[in-house]
């Protein structure tokens, strides 16, 4: 008897280690709830030290993961398996995701910090009563170049200047395939949100003859390259160039005149969150204005929190490149839901162009 007695103590023991570790290992997979939210967010996107300050303040403990796309992001919260109690996407991607009801609904009354925010960046089009969203970041998509690398007087009023014959093998592109068919499309006139065939083989057939001046289509490392002056010119979101420009005081960073991408990153809730309680207090933790303009100082976009702004320095506040006045936003766009089908022909498109140039 005393050894079955043992033998159950043993199993159950057993049974006990492997609940703990599949505890820890669905922790450190996103696997929240209780006293732990998981983020999901866009590389280099966040002050850490705010987190850390965020599970100081709350008792709460942050698990944080990274995607470097949308569609990367809406893939894996698709699939489920992983949970997230935040996630970070642009607009096209949050007007998305609401159709396939990725989504929970977002209680502001749990959101006391959220009259902070500027009324232009709430009610817009992919979420008119920011039911499911929250303002983050925005910014715009544009050129980066250094004059030192440059013949004198160049510069890059038009995307037709990124054309020019003497920028060969000089231009770093971000690896997006609605940035890149965006610039194209824009460069003929057209809308950034295109959908007729002839336009955007058109706008391909353009793009490929850029690729003598195309020196890499890159991701995050863009920044440390155009820094580095291993290139003179980039298309990149406007916090990218913020940031290069902090590193190098040599770049500059311009709009197109033909108009370019006004995009914007909103905090969602996905539908598979076990902590709503913790995600609304992340939510309102990020909204409070000295939060806010750290958070910006440290990340380099451009923050709709209009508290923030007059707490940030007046060479970032009033810097018009990156807050760039209402007549030029005015001529800006912001990218639209296209539907999975063209989504996926853009980026069919973008990786046709990407293997021309091989």
């Amino acid at each position: 008897m005393k050894q079955l007695v043992r033998l159950f103590a043993g199993v159950f023991a057993v049974a006990l280690g492997l609940m703990y570790w599949t505890s820890q290992l669905n922790s450190s997979q996103g696997y929240s709830g209780g006293n732990t939210i998981t983020i999901f967010n866009w590389g280099d996107y966040i002050d850490p030290d705010l987190i850390a300050e965020f599970e100081e303040e709350t008792g709460i403990k942050v698990i944080y993961q990274t995607f470097d796309s949308n569609e990367a992001m809406m893939t894996k919260i698709e699939q489920g398996g992983t949970v997230f109690d935040i996630a970070i996407p642009s607009e096209y991607a949050i007007s998305k995701m609401k159709e396939e009801k990725l989504l929970l609904p977002i209680d502001h009354s749990k959101l006391p910090n959220l009259v902070n925010i500027d009324e232009r960046f709430l009610g817009l089009s992919f979420d008119p009563e920011n039911e499911y969203s929250i303002p983050y970041f925005w910014g715009t998509v544009g050129i980066i170049y250094n004059p030192t690398l440059l013949r004198e007087g160049q510069t890059f009023e038009s995307w037709d200047d990124l054309w020019d014959e003497e920028l060969r093998n000089q231009i770093l592109l971000v690896d997006g395939a609605r940035e890149v068919m965006g610039f194209g499309l824009n460069s003929l006139g057209y809308s950034l949100n295109d959908t007729n065939e002839e336009h955007l083989q058109e706008a391909k057939r353009k793009l490929s003859t850029l690729t003598p001046n195309i020196k890499a289509i890159v991701g995050d490392e863009i920044k440390m390259l155009l820094a580095g002056e291993e290139a003179a010119v980039g298309v990149v979101w406007s916090g990218d160039a913020s940031e290069i420009m902090s590193e190098n005081e040599s770049l500059d960073y311009v709009v197109p005149e033909e108009g370019s991408n006004l995009w914007f990153d909103n905090m969602v809730i996905p539908n598979s969150a076990r902590n709503l309680d913790g995600a609304h207090q992340f939510i309102n933790f990020m909204l409070d204005p000295e939060v806010a303009a750290r958070n910006t100082e440290y990340v380099g976009y451009s923050t709709p929190n209009a508290k923030a702004l007059e707490l940030l320095p007046e060479d970032i506040a009033q810097d018009e490149r990156f807050y760039p006045s209402p007549e030029l936003t005015d001529k800006l766009e912001v990218y639209e839901n296209l539907g999975k089908k063209m989504l996926s022909h853009y980026n069919e498109l973008f990786l046709e162009f990407k293997m021309h140039r091989k």
